[in-house]
């Protein structure tokens, strides 16, 4: 029986890789975000999206960052149920993919929002060091743990079909 993706069911084409690694990575882009706005925004109430305005226009900030997020998440879900419908789900390469966008969006978020665009900060009116350390850090943590897990599969594929 042939694929919606064109292959046969239990055959890994590049498509199919793709997929889930695109479909990991939205998840992981839609996570952090969902745990940035949850934590940060409504229960620590540290920051909003954009803090260079009054309290209302960084809760409508808040309320557009989330609709990304959930965007992202439901996208991806989608994408990883067709790809678990057809059999094509290596949840290996998609963890990866997870972490991979999680820990580039939160280096983003931690760089350029932080930092360069200076859209708002993790706190504020404390000692910021520690809390941008922390922030970066766990963020190239999952990004190279999300590249090993990548190319542990990217390997296995190698192996299995030359």
């Amino acid at each position: 029986m042939a694929a919606k993706f064109g292959v046969p069911q239990n055959n890994m084409s590049q498509k199919n890789l793709s997929r889930n690694l695109w479909s990991g990575f939205l998840f992981g882009i839609g996570l952090v975000a969902f745990i940035d706005e949850a934590v940060f925004h409504q229960l620590l109430h540290w920051h909003h999206f954009y803090d260079k305005s009054t309290t209302s226009i960084g809760l409508i900030s808040d309320g557009f960052f989330h609709a990304f997020s959930w965007f992202a998440t439901i996208g991806s879900l989608f994408m990883f149920a067709e790809l678990k419908k057809f059999q094509a789900l290596w949840i290996t390469r998609w963890v990866g993919g997870m972490l991979l966008g999680g820990g580039i969006f939160q280096l983003y978020d931690g760089t350029i929002q932080h930092k360069l665009m200076k859209l708002h900060q993790i706190r504020y009116n404390v000692d910021i060091l520690p809390y941008d350390l922390t922030w970066n850090i766990l963020s190239i943590l999952m990004v190279a743990a999300g590249m090993i897990l990548i190319k542990k599969k990217n390997e296995a594929v190698t192996h299995e079909h030359p």
